[in-house]
């Protein structure tokens, strides 16, 4: 396996520069990038003439008078005020496709140093049915799940579960009111929560008993304890089976609920105060994280204990870090969740700075993500106004792909993986279920299209090597090696549109070779070598889909 031909070039245009101007620099300093007018661009030049008070054309041409890359470019040409071409030769593409042909890993190579992340996503809560609104955390969380994996980090998947607190006082209590012979089965976990707080709300007996509840519940009482374990194992079938339908890796192994730290909170929030972080505000004790205000301009409050004793969403977020970077050995934490809730996770950051919990070694981001809009731009709900549950929404991509599952529910992530996460999207089923455009519907395509073309040619694999005779090959073949730069630009902030762009530009650029490039029809050596293009191509967008978790059928 070999680097990204980016830093591979980068690596020699570093050692030129040392060599011609005896200042040190990095690959990735070297700025080479793809580029519209060659293969290559590098654009060190720009900020070398700068830092060195010399025109930056005289550096690019001492940089090109200094590179030792002959085996690997065509003489490169200085353009412009300093930019630096480079032209891959043919020989060297060619060789590069036949280590390809053998590499299950299609270029990537794992990770040096690699680390142990933790990635939050999916989150749910008990006793309420999955909805749209949990589609984007889901699906983004499980595509940088995958990609960190793939990239040879360690990955804990967490599925954040809301299954502690308050609310589940009336629920236990609801649940103990019905037939005791009766078996419990949440075929609505929505309607079953509304029945409760309807009951909450209306009967102050009711109320009473619930409140009762929390405190059975918070203290260990069996008899609960048993209720409230109902409750969680049939949520989590629920969940199951929605994680299942959507092809996300969770499961009820990688639950760390409300309830998983809830042990920790008292020590949690004593080890604050110990540090002399906290304040007594209202009767609540407090964190008040600096650079935090409201609009009056006054502090803003991370309240850790209510005044009543109890704990809030910040206790827990707190626990979390400290337990996975404590006691787990975490060195990222990863927490996909919207936008709304940024401020909260800075100031839950800043005060696990503050504690020592993050630093250097240790690091949290929080990766936010837009809406989910229907075509009238508002957010998408059904058109009684209510929330579209989640499982609706996939069986209907299935039916809309004519029972293609893999088609209908590759359309409904690739849709929201493609978009730039931070913003919004409008949720349109024709448009992600196009064939034409950028679409998993046609890339799908594209690798059913190889797998019929070597159906034809009666050949399953192809090992030959790759020729390089028409701009349409070469264009394919530069793009093909251009897989493990385009997962690192992914991983580097978490952002899998640019995957799907990479893969969508892969797709284009086979389609153009497949229409200008005959395969089957070819002289032996150029059939034998236009076949090995296309399983490349195959294995490439099979494994690009498949780090987005989009399956790629031989046949459609």
């Amino acid at each position: 396996m070999h680097p990204d031909i980016g830093l591979e070039l980068g690596a020699r245009v570093a050692r030129a520069v040392q060599e011609a101007l005896e200042v040190r620099i990095s690959p990735a300093e070297a700025l080479v990038r793809p580029s519209a007018r060659a293969d290559y661009q590098c654009n060190a030049a720009m900020g070398l003439g700068k830092r060195l008070g010399r025109p930056p054309r005289e550096i690019a041409e001492l940089i090109v008078a200094h590179l030792d890359a002959a085996d690997m470019v065509e003489p490169p040409e200085v353009a412009g005020p300093g930019f630096v071409n480079f032209t891959l030769r043919a020989e060297w593409l060619s060789a590069r496709a036949a280590d390809l042909l053998t590499d299950p890993r299609c270029g990537v190579r794992p990770a040096d140093q690699p680390r142990r992340y933790v990635v939050d996503y999916g989150g749910p809560n008990v006793a309420k049915e999955m909805h749209v609104g949990h589609l984007r955390s889901s699906v983004i969380g499980d595509a940088i799940a995958r990609m960190l994996d793939f990239a040879g980090h360690e990955v804990i998947r967490r599925n954040h579960l809301g299954d502690w607190g308050t609310p589940f006082g009336m629920l236990i209590e609801h649940l103990a009111s019905l037939d005791a012979g009766a078996e419990l089965s949440i075929g609505d976990l929505n309607g079953f929560y509304q029945e409760a707080r309807k009951k909450f709300d209306a009967d102050p007996e009711f109320a009473s008993r619930a409140r009762t509840r929390v405190v059975a519940l918070q203290s260990g009482d069996p008899a609960t304890l048993a209720l409230w374990r109902g409750l969680v194992e049939e949520s989590e079938r629920h969940f199951a089976k929605v994680y299942e339908q959507l092809g996300v890796l969770l499961s009820a192994d990688d639950s760390y609920g409300e309830s998983f730290y809830n042990p920790m909170l008292a020590d949690t929030v004593a080890e604050l105060e110990a540090k002399g972080l906290t304040e007594v505000s209202d009767g609540a004790v407090c964190v008040f994280p600096p650079g935090f205000t409201n609009r009056d301009g006054e502090r803003l409050p991370l309240i850790v204990r209510k005044s009543d004793g109890g704990y809030m969403y910040a206790s827990t977020d707190l626990a979390a870090v400290r337990y996975w970077t404590q006691e787990r050995g975490a060195t990222d934490l990863v927490y996909v969740v919207g936008t709304p809730q940024s401020q909260h996770f800075q100031m839950v950051f800043r005060t696990a700075s503050a504690m020592g919990w993050l630093d250097a070694s240790h690091r949290a981001v929080h990766v936010n993500f837009g809406s989910v809009l229907g075509e009238d731009g508002k957010m998408l709900r059904t058109r009684a106004g209510g929330s579209i549950k989640l499982a609706d929404l996939l069986t209907e991509a299935v039916e809309r792909a004519d029972g293609v599952r893999a088609v209908g529910i590759g359309a409904v992530k690739y849709a929201d993986l493609s978009s730039d996460r931070q913003k919004d999207y409008v949720f349109a089923w024709d448009k992600m279920l196009a064939k034409e455009g950028n679409t998993s519907v046609y890339l799908q395509y594209a690798v059913a299209r190889v797998s019929a073309v070597m159906a034809q040619a009666k050949v399953s694999t192809v090992d030959g090597s790759v020729l390089v005779t028409h701009k349409a090959e070469r264009a394919l073949l530069v793009k093909l090696l251009q897989l493990p730069a385009a997962l690192a630009a992914a991983l580097e902030d978490f952002a899998p549109h640019r995957l799907c762009s990479y893969l969508y530009e892969t797709a284009v650029a086979f389609s153009s070779f497949y229409e200008n490039c005959p395969i089957l029809k070819a002289e032996p050596d150029l059939r034998e070598s236009r076949l090995a293009l296309a399983q490349l191509t195959s294995r490439v967008l099979t494994k690009g889909l498949d780090l987005l978790g989009i399956e790629a059928p031989v046949r459609l």
